[in-house]
């Protein structure tokens, strides 16, 4: 399969479209990261059926990992804590402001 990536021959609202879904795909993904990181204490303690986590059970670590990592995709995804939505925002105006500024020269 051969990827065409010279943008120059696509329209630039195509462009500008891609562009837009990788910046959001790029700051959920981040928001994801984040709530990882906040979910990762939950994982410690007691496993599902209430007795204590063995420290060498590898399986259930691992386990536990791709289950967080799954919620927090869902809940980016969702909306979150909002932090991906400020980052596009932000991005996005800093774009246009740039954008503004070239073409007006000021």
């Amino acid at each position: 399969m051969n990827i065409n990536t010279d943008l120059s021959s696509q329209p630039a609202s195509a462009v500008d479209a891609r562009k837009q879904a990788k910046l959001v795909d790029a700051a959920q993904q981040f928001e994801a990261t984040m709530m990882q990181e906040l979910l990762k204490p939950m994982q410690h303690g007691q496993d599902s059926w209430g007795g204590d986590v063995k420290d060498e059970d590898a399986t259930f670590d691992t386990l536990s990992s791709f289950g967080s990592e799954t919620m927090a995709k869902a809940i980016s995804k969702g909306g979150g804590f909002g932090i991906a939505r400020k980052v596009v925002s932000q991005i996005t105006s800093e774009r246009q402001a740039k954008s503004e500024k070239k073409a007006t020269g000021y």
